[in-house]
């Protein structure tokens, strides 16, 4: 992003650092996260912050990326939310064109947008989270955000929490945000970035989920994608209780998909024919698991899962059976 000493040798056409995010907590699983996007390439490496043992931290317009590290220790140190913003703007001559967003892991929440700050900027605050921005289309856009975290993006839903994921959550709110207004310059990149203790890979640190676009024209819609591959790769599942076999024609379209990978020799059924999983079949899938490092989840899983999600599962070939995983897993808790 520009420094703030490139703003006034700067020409009125050039891009603005503009951003909208969220910083929020899950108090249920001590997870704690941002989701962030704008129009500036690799938006991931400069605006969020976490730490499953301090908080999450959102730093932007301008962004001082000292905000981060140095808010993150103020909150080990048991300042609170507000304190912290306090400390890192009090010190900062820049302060005014700064915007930051605080959620502490002990529950305080605040904001702050220097009066500096292009229009429109600001934030809301809810118990466990705060959403802001700048450079906007509209306060809408923030409205959305936070109306969409607090119902989990069921539209349905009001403002009664549902029983959607903390990461669906967060990007639920970014999506909400994009449609009512967003970035007044257009779209580029976004990110989700959630810590929890023992979340990450082999529970050797706390980044339980880390996956950014950087340059895309979609990134939103980007950032779902490679979210839900991520899921069925690296984030674990508890066990089902009951499994469900692939048969009849999801059994035949799954089947046509391995074929086109070069994982499964045999031929698929046409008409009224009902397809059914054996051994050489379930070798084939085991194949597909292997080639897409989906250890996390059994063969059997695998199955259940793609039987499950496969209806609701978009685009085709690979991409769709990818998708009808992530459907039929989404029913699981995750651990």
């Amino acid at each position: 992003m520009p420094s703030p000493s490139d703003r006034t040798s700067a020409p009125e056409t050039e891009p603005r650092p503009a951003t909208f995010s969220i910083a929020a907590r899950d108090p249920a699983t001590d997870a704690v996260g941002v989701a962030v996007h704008s129009k500036f390439v690799s938006v991931g490496s400069v605006v969020p912050f976490v730490s499953a043992d301090a908080g999450a931290i959102a730093t932007q317009s301008f962004a001082n990326v000292a905000y981060g590290p140095d808010g993150l220790d103020l909150l080990r140190a048991g300042h609170t939310a507000e304190n912290a913003i306090e400390e890192l703007t009090a010190e900062d001559a820049d302060a005014p064109l700064r915007q930051v967003g605080i959620v502490s892991q002990a529950g305080s929440v605040a904001a702050f947008t220097g009066e500096d700050c292009f229009e429109y900027a600001g934030s809301i605050q809810g118990e466990t989270y705060t959403v802001q921005g700048n450079i906007l289309e509209n306060r809408a856009t923030l409205e959305a955000m936070a109306s969409a975290f607090e119902s989990g993006g069921d539209e349905d839903a009001g403002n009664e929490p549902t029983d959607t994921g903390f990461p669906e959550r967060l990007l639920a709110a970014l999506q909400a945000g994009n449609e009512a207004g967003g970035d007044k310059r257009g779209e580029q990149g976004a990110a989700l970035y959630v810590a929890k203790p023992e979340g990450g890979y082999d529970g050797g640190n706390d980044r339980w989920i880390d996956v950014r676009v950087d340059d895309h024209e979609n990134p939103i819609a980007e950032l779902e994608r490679v979210f839900k591959l991520y899921d069925v790769t690296l984030l674990e599942r508890k066990e089902p209780d009951d499994l469900q076999a692939l048969n009849s024609e999801t059994a035949n379209e799954v089947l046509e998909t391995l074929v086109e990978l070069g994982l499964y020799e045999g031929s698929t059924m046409d008409g009224d024919d009902v397809g059914e999983f054996g051994e050489a079949e379930r070798e084939a899938l085991e194949d597909f698991r292997s080639m897409n490092n989906f250890e996390n989840h059994s063969t059997a899983v695998l199955e259940d899962a793609i039987a499950r999600g496969w209806d609701a599962a978009e685009g085709r070939g690979e991409e769709r059976l990818i998708d009808a995983v992530w459907h039929g897993l989404s029913r699981l808790e995750r651990r």
